[in-house]
């Protein structure tokens, strides 16, 4: 088990965790949670050895194997399967071994290597590393792609699965979910599900901690306070546990003053001096409960619409997609991705947008945001229609060097000139108030956006979209950096807006808090789903299986056979393989002899015990003499090659 017992950690001046405790018992399903800034991060740098506790005893068991996702953007020309493969570290270290082995005349050490290979999993790698990529999201035709080919969402995804890979007791999973789709996010939680060792998640998404977690472990005011159960759970609790602190909080303040007022009404009273003392004794012996500081929940409203064209846009007959490359050859056509879309967006509705990866959410939000043009068809927009846009890559709208405070100026500039001002402030004194209501004050108004951290970026593409006063509000993937409260804060916000909401997302708390109806993006079309989004889930599960037994039965009608593997023979003692051939000959018949004579007693055995003792004695003689037989056929493959025989 790991436990933790009056540690201090540090960083800098800052004490993040000041005389912990916790106990994590093995295959517990933990998720840590706590502010930003509370320390989750430097926790997982303590487990992972890269931190060393300032005080107190910290353990986790010597033996435990380690798993977790490399944080590093992967620079390989390696393909994705092999970058996968090598994350199998038992693997990995097996075939180093047999390397290693191959250039010793040390037959007895190459049959050992060869066996460790094969119980590594020599065999399967290759669909075990590829049912992981699949699972996450990739195409078949994309397994053998070089690493460098990907985006850093995909080449991130790809570290994920080769974490997933690797063998482990403990598995520490910081953000697993930030690049993931809705598809590929369901199919992880039925991985982690299945998965045997101790977990501990860091993750802003409560749906999924709900459905992994088995012990939440919050960290507050520098100290670890764990409770049994998941996110929601932990959060009944905590809001048990407040109350109770804040009633007695409440009684201790009322008995402090009752103490105090005697104290001050009889200390100079010669008969009450004793009882007066005993009262000041009596005060600073009690241990003080501390008030209760409710968290700085950041909260924003989404103002009303100037107005609310209705419908807000029509679609018809509409094909979406992307235009050909400049430097593609003439004559090259646009590719297409969504077509045949015939549909209208009412004013006042809420529709989450639901599609397996790569189906064409983002390319239908995008076209509607203006940001691609249509390749067919035609969208009609209603009167005064005014589009909130939030990219699924915050850069898209954010300019690196560029502070808030000058992309609001920006902002108003190009809202001036396009005519759609509706009352909001616009000296340069409105901007910097309003820029503080999302957080962002003192000096980081003039802070460049690129130094910024994930969730500062998406809070800035929130405040720029509430200061428009949009009627349409177009979100893909704006939750992907931002922690719960901020969760908690767009949701509310959501629900109070008086305008439309079109939704791309994978975190399904979002989507069951503001969604009322769902359009499903698939197979090339847009058509409603009718079912909610457990119906989505199981439908998400049943096609990534389908997807996966396509790829095999492919894999099997296409797979050319193997490339012989040409290795230097190196030089080999070949009087020493025949003594070891004659060894496990001897070895493998005594084996033959003892196994003859346990099956003749099992057959005749009546006792309980007799017949257990002779089968377990029995398995063991069958794996001993399956051992020699691999060892017997590695050796005799020596021998051949090296111009010896083996008899």
């Amino acid at each position: 088990m790991i436990t933790l017992k009056n540690v201090v950690l540090r960083r800098s001046a800052k004490v993040l965790l000041d005389s912990a405790n916790v106990t994590i018992n093995p295959g517990e399903k933990v998720g840590l949670v706590g502010r930003n800034g509370a320390g989750k991060s430097t926790l997982f740098a303590l487990l992972n050895g890269t931190l060393h506790e300032d005080g107190g005893d910290f353990y986790v068991p010597a033996q435990w194997r380690l798993a977790q996702v490399a944080q590093d953007m992967p620079e390989t020309e390696q393909s994705a399967t092999e970058f996968v493969i090598e994350g199998d570290t038992n693997l990995l270290a097996a075939q180093q071994e047999v390397t290693a082995s191959e250039l010793t005349d040390d037959g007895e050490r190459m049959a050992n290597a060869y066996m460790a290979l094969f119980d590594a999993g020599s065999g399967d790698a290759q669909a075990r590393a590829q049912a992981l990529i699949l699972g996450l999201g990739f195409k078949t035709t994309e397994l053998d792609n070089p690493v460098n080919s990907f985006s850093g969402g995909w080449r991130m995804r790809l570290q994920l699965a080769r974490a997933l890979m690797c063998p482990s007791d403990l598995m520490l999973l910081d953000e697993p979910t930030n690049h993931l789709d809705l598809d590929a996010l369901v199919w992880l939680e039925a991985w982690l599900k299945r998965y045997t060792g101790t977990m501990l998640v860091i993750s802003h998404d409560r749906e999924f901690l709900d459905a992994i977690t088995d012990v939440t472990v919050h960290i507050e005011t520098a100290k670890l306070n764990r409770y049994g159960g998941n996110y929601s759970k932990f959060e009944d609790m905590r809001a048990e546990k407040m109350e109770q602190q804040s009633a007695s909080f409440s009684k201790q303040q009322d008995k402090i003053a009752h103490l105090q007022k005697f104290i001050s009404r009889f200390k100079a009273q010669a008969s009450k001096a004793k009882q007066a003392q005993s009262r000041v004794k009596a005060l600073d012996r009690m241990e003080k409960i501390a008030p209760l500081l409710a968290e700085a929940e950041f909260t924003f409203e989404f103002k009303e619409p100037a107005n609310l064209p209705n419908p807000m846009l029509s679609m018809s007959d509409a094909t979406f997609g992307y235009p050909a490359p400049e430097d593609a050859p003439e004559g090259t056509g646009p590719t297409v991705i969504v077509q045949k879309v015939n549909k209208s967006v009412l004013a006042g509705q809420r529709i989450g947008i639901l599609g397996a990866n790569g189906q064409g959410k983002s390319t239908l939000v995008k076209t509607v945001a203006r940001a691609l043009t249509p390749i067919h068809g035609e969208i009609l927009e209603g009167k005064g229609l005014n589009i909130g846009y939030f990219a699924q890559q915050e850069l898209d709208v954010l300019r690196p060097a560029d502070t808030p405070l000058e992309h609001m100026i920006r902002l108003v500039k190009e809202t001036m000139a396009a005519g759609k001002l509706s009352n909001q402030g616009t000296r340069e004194q409105d901007l910097r108030s309003f820029l503080g209501t999302f957080n962002f004050s003192g000096d980081m108004v003039k802070q460049a956006v690129g130094s910024m951290s994930g969730g500062e970026k998406a809070r800035l593409v929130l405040c720029m979209i509430v200061w428009q006063r949009p009627n349409l509000l177009l979100l893909d993937e704006p939750t992907n950096h931002l922690d719960l409260a901020t969760r908690e804060a767009l949701a509310m916000a959501l629900n109070e807006f008086e305008g439309t909401v079109m939704l791309v997302s994978h975190d399904r708390a979002l989507l069951r808090s503001v969604c009322d109806e769902f359009w499903m993006v698939s197979r090339g079309g847009v058509e409603p789903f009718d079912g909610d989004l457990d119906d989505y889930q199981r439908y998400l599960l049943d096609e990534a299986k389908r997807m996966r037994e396509l790829a095999k039965e492919a894999g099997k009608a296409a797979a050319p056979a193997p490339a012989p593997v040409v290795v230097a023979a190196p030089v080999v003692n070949t009087k020493a393989l025949q003594r070891d051939l004659d060894k496990i000959d001897t070895e493998m018949a005594a084996l033959q002899l003892e196994k003859d004579g346990l099956d003749e007693k099992l057959a005749a055995a009546k006792n309980p015990h007799e017949i257990g003792q002779a089968s377990k004695r029995l398995k063991k003689v069958t794996a001993d003499m399956a051992a020699l037989e691999v060892r017997w056929m590695a050796l005799s493959e020596q021998l051949e090659t090296a111009g010896g025989i083996a008899v």
